[in-house]
């Protein structure tokens, strides 16, 4: 296993510096980013935890899967890699016709 977690169904006002803290509570934390939009610079909702043992990340896991945080009930899970992009379109806004 890995020790990079996914964790779904964050609020819009959960901070990084939380997220971590709650993580801190299952082993040491590695890193904490949660995925922000672009265009808003709002959260998407959702981020990874990196743990510094793949059993801590499983503690983690175990411990935060459907738990509350910022009142909202988190998915915790493995991280899985992430699919290679594909070169298609030739930029934003293309729409194909095909």
């Amino acid at each position: 296993m890995s020790n990079k977690i996914y964790v779904g169904g964050l609020s819009y006002n959960t901070s990084e510096i939380g997220l971590s803290s709650l993580f801190a509570k299952a082993g040491n934390v590695d890193k904490v980013s949660i995925i922000m939009d672009r265009e808003t610079g709002r959260s998407k909702g959702f981020g990874f935890v990196e743990m510094a043992t793949s059993e801590e990340a499983q503690v983690a896991i175990k411990q935060f899967h459907g738990t509350e945080l910022d009142g909202r009930t988190l998915t915790v899970n493995e991280a899985k890699p992430q699919a290679p992009r594909t070169g298609g379109g030739g930029g934003r806004g293309y729409k194909s016709r095909w």
